[in-house]
């Protein structure tokens, strides 16, 4: 498994986690999560409590809501005893409809990496992609990812469940033209619903290991999180994280 050599241990974006899921052990799936609260009613307790799992789990990351980010990579540092933070801290961008101006979506990423985010999940403006404006996501992509440093993770958000295999297809292509390292399948906010095994082989099969798969939203099991990692993900958005990994051999 090719390793990130900005995070040891975490496979890097595109590398194929995911040659043998009948065989991965806990520890090596833990790496690929990133563990995830962004309820939007959610407290800085709860924060604390999500990052404290995090570590006791080994965790590659977490993932919360802008607000949340400098809560998190505090919790990180203090988890790692202030030299190597424990896990890495992404938030969210223009989430979770993708409907926020661009020029906001590249001042919030600013932001959330100013307060400790090293990875950055945005959502596309969705109806560009209902309008099939590829043109016009690359450019948001773009902008979002200029407006951050190029150690920092752009993970592309596009809402799967409402697009057809050809749509996926090329949103993919806008995503990897506009400077992103991974795609993700969903906000787990919609209503059309969350990841699909569907959607996950189609964005495999368009970025072909060049850039990261990301599966989120209602993934609940180990079965579900192994046929995920097996149609192509090389990295799993869960809140169900304990449970999940419970189910998984040591």
């Amino acid at each position: 498994m090719t390793t990130d050599p900005a995070v040891p241990g975490r496979p890097a974006p595109g590398a194929d986690a995911a040659q043998t899921p009948a065989t991965l052990r806990r520890g090596e799936l833990a790496k690929i999560i990133d563990h995830t609260l962004l309820r939007p009613e959610s407290t800085g307790e709860e924060i604390v409590a999500l990052c404290a799992d995090a570590a006791k789990l080994g965790v590659g990351t977490v993932c919360v809501a802008p607000t949340h980010v400098y809560l998190a990579a505090a919790s990180a540092r203090q988890a790692g005893r202030d030299v190597e933070p424990s896990f890495t801290v992404a938030s969210v961008i223009g989430f979770p409809h993708g409907t926020h101006l661009t020029v906001i979506k590249a001042e919030e990423a600013r932001r959330a990496v100013a307060d400790g985010a090293t990875e950055i999940d945005m959502v596309i403006d969705i109806a560009n992609a209902m309008d099939e404006n590829w043109r016009a996501i690359e450019t948001e992509i773009t902008e979002v990812r200029l407006s951050v440093p190029p150690h920092v993770i752009l993970k592309v958000i596009l809402e799967t469940a409402l697009l057809p295999d050809e749509s996926i297809t090329a949103a993919c292509r806008a995503a990897e033209s506009g400077g992103a390292e991974f795609v993700k399948t969903s906000t787990g906010f919609h209503p059309a619903g969350g990841a699909s095994l569907r959607a996950v082989r189609a964005m495999h099969a368009a970025v072909g290991g060049r850039l990261g798969v990301k599966a989120a939203g209602g993934i609940r099991t180990a079965q579900q999180a192994l046929a995920f990692i097996e149609a192509g993900a090389t990295r799993l958005g869960l809140s169900a994280t304990r449970d999940i990994l419970d189910g998984i051999p040591a």
